[in-house]
């Protein structure tokens, strides 16, 4: 009888465990496989960990994941006193991180960026986005929320920011919210499957270029793991394409962990 070798792991105390090595593996097999530019950063906040693909400090149109980014910045606001959050704003907010509304982020962002639209893309950096960058030439109003390009390694510091920066009631709605967020969002981080409780914030969007289908999240135990992915389909698929990609990656890294 033959078996399969298993591949070592190195003995390097700052990589990830040999479980989510192999995973890593796979998954970098898999996105060789599919249509399209697959960045993504993987965290284990138990152990500090971390796994960045070659793409992951690629900029990408962040679609509807720089919602999050708004949330954490009218959130940090409103404790410093800066802005006071009225019920109909926490409503619009709920709606953008449920079903990623964009009447809401629209509402949101023309009542709170200020009259140079500067607000909340000079707060960005605070929160990890550091690579974050408004793309002009493409909407009326600059810089506008729906037109901005970022990394997956932003995408894992700003969820890393809200998991462990953050204002506790305020990470503690939010983890609620991207925990219960509509079908529309249901894929994804989503991917790692209900055993893991995870949440997430995804984003889509067809850009010059063709579809973006991105995701950030977390899912295990305590919000153990953080996944930033992010999909340019670069006209090599479409929207369906980009969404079993990023769920099959949750999937192949963290279902079972």
């Amino acid at each position: 009888m033959t078996t399969t070798p298993v591949a070592a792991c190195p003995a390097d105390p700052t990589a990830v465990d040999c479980d989510l090595q192999h995973r890593i593996a796979a998954t970098n097999s898999y996105i060789d496989s599919r249509p399209g530019t697959v960045g993504y950063v993987l965290r284990d906040r138990t152990t500090g960990a971390s796994y960045h693909s070659p793409q992951a400090g690629t900029p990408v149109w962040t679609a509807s994941t720089i919602k999050l980014a708004m949330v954490v910045d009218l959130f940090t606001r409103n404790n410093a006193g800066t802005i006071s959050l009225t019920d109909t704003d926490r409503t619009q907010i709920q709606e953008m991180l449920h079903t990623s509304d964009d009447d809401a982020a629209d509402a949101l962002w023309f009542r709170y960026a200020g009259d140079d639209h500067q607000a909340f893309n000079n707060d960005f950096p605070n929160y990890g986005m550091t690579d974050l960058r408004p793309i002009a030439g493409f909407s009326k109003f600059f810089p506008y929320w729906g037109f901005q390009k970022c990394t997956p390694d932003d995408l894992d510091r700003l969820i890393h920011y809200v998991l462990t920066e953050l204002d506790p009631a305020d990470r503690a709605y939010i983890v609620d919210q991207l925990q219960n967020v509509g079908t529309i969002q249901q894929w994804g981080v989503w991917g790692a499957g209900s055993a893991e409780h995870p949440g997430n914030k995804d984003g889509w969007s067809e850009e010059q270029g063709g579809w973006v289908i991105n995701s950030v999240g977390f899912a295990g135990p305590d919000q153990r793991y953080t996944l930033a992915i992010m999909n340019s389909l670069n006209g090599e698929g479409g929207y369906d394409d980009g969404v079993a990609t990023d769920s099959h990656v949750a999937e192949l890294l963290l279902a079972g962990r």
